[in-house]
C-alpha cells in the first residue's frame, strides 16, 4: 500500500478517534446535566443515569500494571535493564521503566499510567526457549512494534480503541441472566413464581434491545478504527523486524520468527511438568516447584528445535517476512550477549521466576490453540 494512502487512512483513524472521544465527553456532560438540571423529575435524572453509565464504560483508560505479575525496576535488575536499554538505543525507541514477568509465550510493551510509561511484559516460556540472541531480537521486535511509529501504541489512537473494547463488553448480553421455571404447576405458589420469572426474562430482554443500538454503533466503530489503522499497523510489523535484525542479526531475527510455532508444545511440556510435580511428587510442597523447571523448558525446546528443522514457519505471513528478512541486506548483531551478563541476568530472575512457577503451579498453564490460519501477534 502505497505512502499516501496509508497517511490518509491513518488521519482518517484519528478523526474516528477524536469523534469516540468527543462522544465519550457528551455522553457524561449531558447526563451530569440531566441529573442536575432534571433534578425534580424523575424521567430526565434516570436518563441522565443511564448515560452516565455508558460514559463510565467508555472512559479512557490510562492503563496499569498487572497487580498478579512479579514486577521488576532498575534497581531490582541492573544486569537486565542494561541489556534491556542497549536494545532500545539501538532501536531508537525509549527505554521501558519497568519489567513484568508472565506465563505466556510472548514478548510484549504495556503502557501504563498518565505519563504512559513503557512497561515489558516478558514471557518467562519464551525466554527459556529461545536462545540469548533470540531473546534480543524478541525484546528488540517488542520495544520498536510498540514505539510512536504505530498508530495503535499513539496515546490518543490506543485509548479510543480502549474505551471502545471496554464499552462493548460492558453492553454484551449475558445469556445466562434469564430465569427458567419447569416446576410442578400444582406446587404451591407456582403460579406467582412462574409470573415472577416471566416478567424479570421480559425486562432482561427489553434490556437487551435498548442496549442493541449503542452495542452495534460501539462495534461497528471499533471495527472501523482497527481496519483503517491496519495498513500502518502491517508497516510498524514489519519496520519492527528490520529493527530485530539491526540489533540481533538477520539470523537471529529470522530464527526468532521461526521459533513462534514452539508456542503450543512449549506450554504443553510447562502444563505436563506442572502436573508432574503436583501429582508424582505429591511430598514436594507446590510453594516449593522443580528448581530446575525452566531449565527443562529450554532442554525441550531445544529438542523440538533438532526435530523439526530450521525451515519450519506457523503461517504465510511468518513465511513472508522470514523471506522478507533473508533477502534483504543481512545485518550484524550489534546486541550480543557475553556469558557474564547472561549469568548476572539469570540471577536477578531466579526469584521472579520461582514466583511465576508457583503462579502456574496454582492456575495451571494456558495452552494457546492453534488457530486455523496462524498469524503472529507483536
Amino acid at each position: 500500500m502505497s505512502a499516501p494512502h496509508v497517511r490518509a487512512r491513518t488521519a482518517a483513524a484519528y478523526a474516528v478517534a477524536g469523534l469516540v472521544h468527543l462522544v465519550t465527553a457528551a455522553l457524561f456532560t449531558g447526563s451530569v446535566l440531566l441529573i442536575v438540571v432534571g433534578f425534580r423529575t424523575v424521567v430526565q435524572p434516570m436518563m441522565g443515569l443511564a448515560l452516565l453509565g455508558l460514559a463510565l464504560a467508555m472512559r479512557p483508560r490510562l492503563g496499569r500494571l498487572d497487580p498478579d505479575l512479579p514486577t521488576l525496576r532498575e534497581e531490582d535488575a541492573p544486569a537486565l535493564f542494561d541489556l534491556l536499554g542497549g536494545v532500545a538505543d539501538t532501536c531508537g525507541v525509549r527505554r521501558p521503566e519497568t519489567v513484568q514477568l508472565s506465563p505466556a509465550f510472548s514478548v510484549t510493551v504495556a503502557h501504563y499510567g498518565f505519563p504512559r510509561k513503557r512497561c515489558l511484559v516478558l514471557g518467562l516460556p519464551l525466554w527459556a526457549a529461545y536462545p540469548p540472541q533470540q531473546r534480543v531480537a524478541a525484546v528488540a521486535h517488542a520495544l520498536a512494534y510498540a514505539a510512536p511509529r504505530n498508530v495503535r501504541s499513539r496515546a490518543f489512537v490506543a485509548m479510543a480503541l480502549e474505551s471502545l473494547t471496554a464499552g462493548s463488553g460492558a453492553m454484551r448480553t449475558n445469556d445466562t441472566a434469564y430465569i427458567s421455571w419447569n416446576a410442578n404447576a400444582l406446587a404451591f405458589g407456582a403460579e406467582e413464581v412462574a409470573a415472577g420469572a416471566r416478567n424479570f426474562n421480559i425486562r432482561g430482554k427489553t434490556s437487551e434491545w435498548v442496549l442493541w443500538i449503542p452495542r452495534t454503533a460501539v462495534a461497528a466503530t471499533a471495527r472501523l478504527l482497527l481496519r483503517l489503522t491496519l495498513p500502518a499497523t502491517r508497516r510498524a510489523l514489519l519496520e519492527a523486524d528490520d529493527a530485530a535484525a539491526r540489533t540481533a542479526s538477520s539470523e537471529a531475527a529470522a530464527a526468532a520468527l521461526n521459533d513462534q510455532d514452539l508456542a503450543r508444545p512449549i506450554c504443553v511440556e510447562a502444563h505436563r511438568l506442572v502436573i508432574e510435580t503436583k501429582t508424582l511428587a505429591p511430598r514436594r510442597s507446590t510453594a516449593a516447584p522443580q528448581p530446575d523447571f525452566w531449565e527443562k523448558v529450554a532442554r525441550h525446546a531445544a529438542r523440538l528445535r533438532e526435530q523439526r528443522g530450521s525451515d519450519a514457519t506457523r503461517g504465510p505471513l511468518d513465511a513472508s517476512r522470514v523471506a522478507r528478512l533473508r533477502t534483504a541486506p543481512q545485518h550484524r548483531a550489534v546486541i550480543t550477549p557475553d556469558e557474564p551478563g547472561l549469568t548476572r541476568i539469570a540471577d536477578e530472575l531466579r526469584l521472579p521466576e520461582k514466583a511465576v512457577v508457583d503462579m502456574m503451579m496454582r492456575d495451571g498453564v494456558a495452552v494457546p490453540h492453534e488457530p486455523a490460519e496462524p498469524t503472529v501477534s507483536a
